[in-house]
């Protein structure tokens, strides 16, 4: 019979004689994960002026590794630098050693985290549920996760935390010391965060709850993993510890409250003045990945809140028998996560952003278990199919057959219920000639700019910026009140009446170029720029003034001092404004 046929195919166990199934499952996780990748990875490879959003901050300076002598005295290149993990920056070190570009790199090495993160989560499942059809769900659940957000994609620290953490995962599960302590490292060099999560994780290992009370493990594996492992991250954090830094230290949570880019749709925005959102929907203050409360509800995380009840019920749902006591390290997990999200909010801004440490690790956590009762549900209804009459079973058949293509169908389709799948957020620079132009002008050259193309010129023409909207993060104190004064002085000199407030920025931080948007001297173009306009009271006192007719004085110079011109840009030259006579009126 098919059902029988189809019962047997995805419930079929995994073991060291056969392992026919288990080749079969993982060849297809990874072959999923290459088709995800092909769509995903296309357009970043499409043209030389396409890069991840974040990449723009975090990948640029990197071309220093080729010429040391880039972005001289650059306050945003040295400030990225800096935060840049040990590892994370050894890696494209050794990259651009071998001869190849930073960026190029930067796009390709999506691909190889996405195929380890694969293998080690088709691993994990196993480990905890040896049904080899699980682990391919949970890999596809996983990947559809990976690419319906840019963290993966942007190949940025952050992105290492997947393939790091099941890593961590499968070798502690396999109790395997040795392999677990260089995971633990690799966190430690990569994306530091991680080793949080795992420490929590080993210190649960140790207790046990058992007839509904909580007790030490009998394992003496559970005490050696967390004291070798807890000092091995203690050692590896120490470093971030005591790093003495130009940018430190690390904002306050009452000078948070105060900056306007963190309120509620400001460009970082942080704060919410609904609580729901603020601790459940925010990107960077929210517990649950933000993609789940912008897209259709997931399906993994509504199937995961099964697995706790099916368990329960072990003679009406008969696989749950096959799982394994590693199970337990899914609640571990869980319970780690939510630890830290409000050891983080307690402690703003020092261990940086709270859903760091839930939304990839809660991402994780629902595609395992939701995988794991997906497989236990169809095992259930299938076998329940097969009893009773021939009429009956014929008739209950039909209608698993159907479930089971429904269930399929939305699997697989779920990233087109999605707004956007794949959603690496690629950025397309639409300016080439801009690009090129300033590439050839001095490597000291500084451009100032309000204008959203700010942010592509260190990756595009690797030349130095004076400010621009992604690179302005505000968490080190340090870095973020220069660059908020920078930001401040170029909005009072592009839209002043007085020439000498532009001639003395130029004189100030050393400017060879100011770039403008053709759209620049309108009120709208503030108004509608969630990063210029909680930059007050210059922000609203320059809407005024466009409102009244007013010129500012560099819009007269468009012409006079322009060196390079495109239907949506000007580029004007800093001597030429300087030498220019102030005109004093208001």
């Amino acid at each position: 019979m098919l059902t029988a046929i189809l019962h047997r195919f995805l419930t079929a166990s995994s073991s060291k004689k056969n392992k026919f199934w288990v080749i079969f499952w993982l060849s297809l996780s990874v072959t999923f994960a290459l088709i995800y990748s092909f769509f995903g990875l296309k357009g970043a490879l499409s043209s030389e002026y396409v890069i991840q959003d974040d990449v723009r901050s975090h990948v640029f300076w990197m071309r220093r590794f080729f010429e040391p002598d880039l972005f001289p005295q650059d306050l945003i290149t040295d400030y990225f630098q800096s935060v840049a993990p040990y590892g994370y920056a050894t890696l494209y070190r050794l990259m651009a050693g071998l001869g190849i570009d930073p960026v190029t790199f930067n796009k390709i090495l999506p691909l190889v985290l996405i195929l380890i993160t694969t293998v080690y989560c088709f691993s994990v499942c196993l480990l905890i549920f040896p049904v080899p059809a699980a682990g391919f769900i949970a890999t596809l659940f996983l990947n559809q996760a990976i690419w319906s957000t840019p963290e993966v994609p942007s190949a940025t620290p952050r992105a290492f935390l997947y393939p790091l953490f099941l890593a961590f995962l499968y070798y502690l599960l396999k109790r395997s010391l040795l392999p677990c302590l260089v995971t633990i490292t690799l966190q430690g060099l990569f994306y530091p965060h991680c080793l949080f999560l795992s420490s929590g994780i080993l210190i649960l290992r140790v207790l046990r709850l058992k007839n509904r009370r909580l007790r030490f493990s009998s394992e003496q594996s559970d005490y050696l993993f967390c004291a070798v492992g807890l000092g091995l991250s203690g050692i590896m954090l120490l470093p971030y510890a005591l790093k003495i830094s130009d940018f430190n230290p690390v904002i306050s949570l009452a000078q948070a409250k105060t900056l306007p880019t963190l309120q509620e749709s400001a460009r970082k925005e942080f704060f919410f003045n609904d609580p729901l959102k603020f601790w459940f929907c925010g990107e960077r203050s929210g517990m649950a990945p933000y993609d789940w409360c912008k897209n259709f509800p997931t399906i993994p995380a509504w199937i995961a809140l099964f697995l706790p009840l099916l368990l329960t019920y072990p003679t009406r749902f008969p696989l749950t028998q096959k799982i394994s006591a590693n199970v337990a390290v899914l609640s571990q997990i869980f319970l780690v996560s939510l630890g830290m999200f409000f050891t983080a909010h307690a402690f703003l801004f020092k261990l940086h952003l709270p859903s760091r440490y839930t939304k990839h690790s809660l991402r994780i956590l629902v595609s395992l278990a939701g995988a794991i009762a997906l497989i236990i549900i169809l095992d259930a209804v299938l076998g329940a199919c097969q009893k009773g009459t021939r009429a009956v079973a014929s008739s209950k058949q039909f209608l698993a057959l159907g479930l089971v293509v429904l269930l399929t169908f939305l699997i697989f389709r779920y990233p087109s219920f999605a707004r956007k799948f794949p959603n690496a957020n690629y950025v397309v620079g639409t300016e080439p000639s801009l690009y090129q132009f300033l590439a050839k002008q001095p490597q000291d050259s500084l451009i100032a700019s309000l204008s959203e193309e700010a942010n592509n010129i260190p990756t595009f023409s690797q030349r130095s910026i004076l400010v621009s909207s992604e690179t302005a993060n505000p968490y080190h104190w340090g870095y973020y009140r220069q660059i908020q004064q920078r930001l401040l002085d170029l909005m009072q000199a592009q839209y002043s009446q007085d020439l000498t407030a532009a001639q003395e920025l130029i004189e100030k931080y050393g400017v060879d170029f100011l770039l403008l948007d053709r759209t620049a001297f309108t009120p709208e173009y503030i108004q509608k720029n969630r990063w210029l306009r909680v930059v007050e009271p210059v922000a609203t006192e320059a809407v005024a003034r466009l409102r009244q007719g007013k010129i500012p004085a560099l819009a007269k110079l468009q012409e006079s001092c322009a060196v390079f011109g495109s239907p949506n840009l000007v580029v004007l030259q800093a001597e030429c404004i300087s030498r220019v006579k102030a005109d004093s009126e208001e």
